[in-house]
């Protein structure tokens, strides 16, 4: 009897702690978002550079944006700058660490830098969470199962240049 109520403060702690994390996200700011907008129309042209630009612009608006950083991860992932990417997705996940499109992306940048056992962790982690149907899982899984890019060397990467010395 003389735990009740030292139990019953603890549990009340418990509860509000954990629904703490539960908010809503926060929308984009009207700046930010007409910036994203057109991020995905250069994405759409195929023209990542320009997405990435307006990408990173809204990001300085609205630090910390969930959406974002997801839309910044893919685009400079389509530019090639998987190590970038992953910094992305990474940030991604530290807001959200359940974000099952950001867990999935980041294994297929782990996929396309060449480290295919780090991207199965993801898989792996993405099956507990939402199984084998979901459509990020799906997408991990088929990265992993092209596997990475070969990487193509020319005659002229590998041909020696002469070096003139004098003696």
């Amino acid at each position: 009897m003389r735990y009740t109520f030292a139990a019953a403060a603890l549990s009340l702690v418990a509860v509000l702690t954990a629904s703490t994390g539960q908010a809503a996200p926060e929308p984009l700011d009207p700046r930010a978002a007409a910036l994203a907008l057109a991020g995905h129309a250069a994405l759409a042209a195929s023209d990542a550079d320009s997405a990435v630009a307006d990408f990173e612009a809204a990001l300085t608006i609205q630090p910390g944006a969930l959406p974002i950083y997801l839309d910044l991860a893919d685009a400079t992932r389509r530019q090639g700058l998987q190590g970038k990417a992953l910094r992305y997705y990474r940030a991604a996940l530290a807001v959200d660490p359940t974000n099952l499109v950001a867990i999935s992306g980041e294994g297929v940048a782990l996929v396309e830098k060449g480290a295919v056992a780090k991207a199965q962790r993801n898989l792996a982690r993405l099956q507990g969470l939402c199984g084998d149907s979901c459509e990020p899982t799906r997408t991990l899984a088929a990265a992993i199962a092209r596997g990475p890019a070969p990487v193509v060397v020319t005659a002229a990467d590998v041909t020696p240049k002469p070096v003139a010395s004098e003696n």
